[in-house]
């Protein structure tokens, strides 16, 4: 979903909320893995300066970090785009369930990779409005399209310049975010560790390169630092 369509079709709106209100909640069960939990316990420690996320999930928040950066926003929170009203995620759950009184039974839901729901149809969905002043909600996330927010931008160097390195975990580095990062990186010149099951875009300019899964490689390093 861009950004640019979320605002002018109204249909894609319908689209989204729907598919993406039955993806939270399944998403939302989840819990912090082996590599989360990692994470937090070297950030503890004082190993980590902290963690710069691109997921919008909250669970390094939930695994016990207490210096995260949610480059592109949260799933926790919903914005009205018209008085700036903030609301819990949760409230609007609410809100869409009792509007559309028939999401709570879906039948067949198959859940895609990303957390969102192939619907069959969403020409009956009644979308959320804001509470305050009936405007349009847009989840606290950066859509494709968008720009992160600069003061988080400058948040996440801030937290790159207190580092002596940079590990980038489990992401394949297709958004431009993650690669700017790495730019800070390079320009300091401090060394950068790619873990990821394939490989990415940034592989080249890698001082190590891992392929296995964050939730074995992390605990590992956490053993070898701490």
């Amino acid at each position: 979903m861009t950004g640019q369509r979320y605002l002018a079709d109204e249909a894609a709106r319908r689209r989204y909320w729907v598919g993406g209100h039955l993806g939270w909640r399944a998403f939302a069960h989840a819990e912090p893995n082996a590599g989360h939990i990692a994470l937090a316990e070297m950030e503890r420690d004082g190993v980590s300066t902290g963690v710069i996320t691109q997921n919008v999930d909250g669970l390094h928040l939930r695994a016990g970090s207490s210096r995260v950066i949610e480059v592109h926003g949260t799933m926790r929170r919903v914005v009205c785009l018209r008085c700036g009203q903030v609301f819990d995620r949760r409230d609007i759950a609410t809100q869409i369930e009792a509007l559309n009184p028939w999401i709570t039974v879906p039948e067949n839901i198959v859940l895609n990779p990303d957390g969102d729901v192939a619907p069959e149809s969403t020409e009956d969905f009644v979308v959320p409005t804001c509470t305050v002043c009936g405007g349009m909600l847009k989840p606290d996330v950066v859509f494709f399209g968008e720009y992160v927010p600069a003061d988080r931008f400058r948040a996440a160097e801030s937290l790159l310049r207190a580092s002596d390195a940079l590990i980038v975990a489990g992401s394949s580095l297709v958004v431009n975010s993650g690669v700017r990062l790495i730019e800070r990186a390079r320009r300091r010149n401090i060394p950068l560790i790619i873990v990821n099951r394939e490989p990415t875009r940034a592989d080249p300019w890698a001082d190590v390169t891992l392929a296995g899964g964050t939730s074995d490689v992390l605990p590992a390093f956490q053993e070898l630092l701490t």
